[in-house]
């Protein structure tokens, strides 16, 4: 995660309401151009799921247009449905269910959160979280 400790927030980097709303609804459209639009050049994407222990890394806009676009050629009905928003200066906590199905027959149906941080209004880094769900007796 960035380092948060920056001495002064500048009223361009708040994290609004509007703000959260437009993110989400650009999401749930499935719109790679809309959803990347509100990502800065250079911003960082941690991914659930992936390879390393944070997920998976995506740095840059457009990498993480391009990874949302095979995504959604993967899983075509993919939603987030929004339970709250939860804002904090240029942070804010999306708390969510996911749902959709994937091409290989995978039914989504996981809570999570994605944790935010703004710069000038645009997403320079997102960090996301899901429940694991499995089908095994442990803990």
């Amino acid at each position: 995660m960035p380092d948060v400790s920056a001495p002064a927030i500048e009223p361009e980097d708040l994290a609004t309401p509007e703000l959260m709303k437009a993110i989400s609804e650009a999401f749930n459209s499935r719109d790679v151009d809309r959803i990347a639009s509100f990502f800065t050049e250079d911003a960082t994407f941690w991914l659930a799921r992936g390879p390393e222990p944070v997920g998976r890394t995506l740095k840059g806009r457009e990498t993480i247009r391009n990874t949302l676009a095979a995504r959604f050629k993967v899983i075509p009905d993919m939603r987030w449905d929004h339970k709250e928003y939860v804002y904090a200066g240029n942070r804010a906590v999306s708390v969510w269910t996911v749902r959709g199905k994937g091409s290989d027959g995978e039914e989504l149906n996981y809570q999570g959160c994605d944790i935010y941080t703004f710069r000038g209004g645009k997403i320079c880094a997102k960090d996301t979280y899901w429940k694991i769900v499995e089908h095994k007796d442990r803990l």
